[in-house]
């Protein structure tokens, strides 16, 4: 009997992943992360430089669900100028124990989700229980999944949305109020900030998109956008002085600027880090001790949660007769 693919479209995974279920997904990636409990060797980046274009790769397997998971994503600069999306991939989920490709699907969606879950699942367990107010650094994708995650464990009343592009903010503002039912509103001045109960950052900036003097006391950051050690969203006097938690610590020292960058400023030492995510859901750490402490999720992406987002969207997409097979 020929093999047979399951693929599935970007709308696909979006029906088969909803918020609720891809944030309960995350806390079960990061207590493995944390767990040591899968196998996700460094990713491979190759730049394209003449395109300002990169390209990641990232296998995992994780020994608890029976699953391999590869990622293939690319990001290009240049895209969104040319009405392309910045970011492309895919991601195959191939059966652990007799190496038999299962589906492949797009990888695009499938990221945005998971982040934004990953955001969800550290809001939910880190961010003042009657947080209220969101504010969202990126109009792009990525922001649209970081909103409604935090929308799905909070109840927000209200988003401010920061962009650089007009354009953009607007029809962010737009597409998120219909869809959240709540009033979303474009914001310039980052002094505007200081409402915020929740920040999310998820741009491409080499410099922090605002001033830690316009921080309201006990407000939770996920700071999501940046991946690479010379690119940092978050002020170093931030770092300094929020709680720390990370996805992974050995990814976030090889890639996190927002860490790195005041790390060799000689703002913060390698301890600075209070926990990862999963160690403080397994209750190995603590997570927030006070309404006024501001507290810093940082996520620069693992491959675990890419595989843990994509086995529940197959098993999701099975149930529900969603995809198309195809015999290789």
């Amino acid at each position: 009997m020929a093999q047979k693919i399951l693929f599935l479209s970007a709308e696909e995974v979006r029906r088969a992943l909803p918020m609720p279920a891809a944030v309960k997904a995350m806390q079960e990636a990061f207590r493995q992360i944390s767990g040591r409990k899968a196998v996700a060797p460094p990713r491979l980046s190759l730049e394209i430089p003449e395109h300002s274009g990169d390209v990641l790769v990232m296998p995992v397997y994780s020994p608890q669900s029976k699953l391999i998971g590869l990622k293939l994503a690319t990001l290009f600069g240049n895209n969104p100028a040319q009405g392309l999306p910045l970011l492309q991939s895919l991601v195959m989920v191939i059966d652990g124990m007799n190496g038999s490709p299962l589906a492949v699907m797009d990888g695009a969606s499938l990221t945005a989700i998971r982040t934004g879950a990953a955001s969800g699942a550290a809001t939910d367990l880190l961010a003042r229980k009657d947080a209220k107010v969101a504010a969202i650094f990126g109009a792009g994708m990525q922001g649209r999944s970081q909103l409604e995650a935090v929308c799905t464990v909070r109840k927000i009343e209200q988003a401010f949305i920061f962009d650089p592009h007009p354009d953009w903010a607007r029809t962010f503002a737009e597409e998120m109020s219909e869809r959240l039912s709540i009033p979303v509103s474009v914001r310039n001045s980052p002094k505007m900030l200081r409402e915020a109960d929740l920040i999310c950052t998820a741009t491409g900036s080499r410099e922090p998109v605002f001033a830690d003097r316009d921080l309201k006391p006990g407000v939770h950051i996920n700071a999501i956008g940046s991946y690479k050690p010379h690119k940092r969203e978050i002020p170093g006097e931030t770092v300094l002085r929020a709680k720390v938690v990370v996805d992974q610590r050995e990814a976030c020292w090889s890639e996190a600027g927002d860490l790195i960058i005041p790390l060799r400023e000689g703002l913060i030492g390698e301890d600075h880090i209070h926990a990862e995510l999963g160690e403080i859901l397994s209750r190995e750490k603590p997570g927030r001790k006070s309404g006024d402490e501001i507290i810093l999720f940082k996520s620069v992406g693992n491959a675990v949660q890419d595989l843990t987002a994509a086995g529940e969207a197959l098993k999701a997409a099975r149930r529900l007769n969603l995809g198309v097979e195809v015999g290789l």
